[in-house]
């Protein structure tokens, strides 16, 4: 498994931007699909983007498309999440997420989570 550690939270106003970084070390990092999934209160947590091993393809939810970017860097081991124009309901607890290169990015494969990072949009 790899572990990971996020950074990049905090409190923004409606329409702001904030990146979301998330390192990882151990296991082959470029052997994982990488991505985000966030946690409301009182909600489930849902998948926000994710992306491919070498970042060809990826994926968002309906939510986010066109606002919120999706990347990462395999020679730092690192992945990154771009939200742009901010609103209140992305106001969640985000967690960087490694599924294996072998299973499709859903919450049920997930080896490797990371501790969170919570993102509050005032409006």
């Amino acid at each position: 498994q790899v572990q990971l550690v996020e950074s990049g939270g905090g409190l923004v106003e409606a329409g702001g931007s904030l990146r979301l970084s998330c390192a990882a070390s151990g296991r082959t990092f470029s052997n994982y699909v990488m991505g985000w999934f966030r946690q409301a209160p009182g909600k489930e947590r849902a998948s926000v983007a994710s992306i491919s091993l070498r970042g060809v393809n990826t994926y968002y939810a309906d939510s986010v498309k066109g606002r919120f970017t999706v990347s990462r860097d395999n020679s730092r081991n690192t992945v990154y999440l771009q939200m742009n124009s901010l609103k209140p309901e992305d106001t969640a607890v985000y967690y960087c997420a490694a599924v294996p290169v072998y299973r499709s990015f859903s919450i049920d494969y997930v080896t490797s989570w990371g501790q969170g990072t919570q993102v509050t949009v005032s409006s």
